[in-house]
């Protein structure tokens, strides 16, 4: 059974910095696109970086942009979400997501699967 894990979330102070991971299993997710999206409370799950199956191409949400960092060792089958300098606009459940299309979308209804999310909450 395909499933995603996310790990690495937890409480930080404004101006810290987390590293998410996102493991896959159940199958070989490199041919992928992955995705990461979060979610706080009251609001909609937004996009937030995305990673082509090679690696080669990036994107980000312009709220994160110089800020997080997206990455994927296929041959461990994880994502990672480097967050660097942490707002507390950035408190959500973060969510990891992959697209068996290897274009990476920031559309989350273009995603086949979807890990259980991992809270990260940043105080001021």
């Amino acid at each position: 059974q395909e499933e995603l894990v996310e790990s690495g979330g937890g409480l930080v102070q404004a101006g810290g910095s987390l590293r998410l991971s996102c493991a896959a299993s159940g199958r070989t997710f490199s041919s992928d696109a992955m995705g990461w999206f979060r979610q706080a409370p009251g609001k909609e799950r937004e996009f937030v970086a995305a990673i082509r199956w090679s690696g080669g191409s990036t994107y980000y949400a312009d709220s994160v942009k110089g800020r997080f960092s997206i990455s994927r060792d296929n041959a461990k089958n994880t994502v990672y979400l480097q967050m660097n300098s942490l707002k507390p606009e950035d408190t959500a459940v973060y969510y990891c997501a992959a697209d068996i299309s290897p274009i990476a979308t920031m559309n989350s209804y273009e995603y086949d699967y979807w890990g259980q999310g991992t809270q990260v909450t940043v105080s001021s």
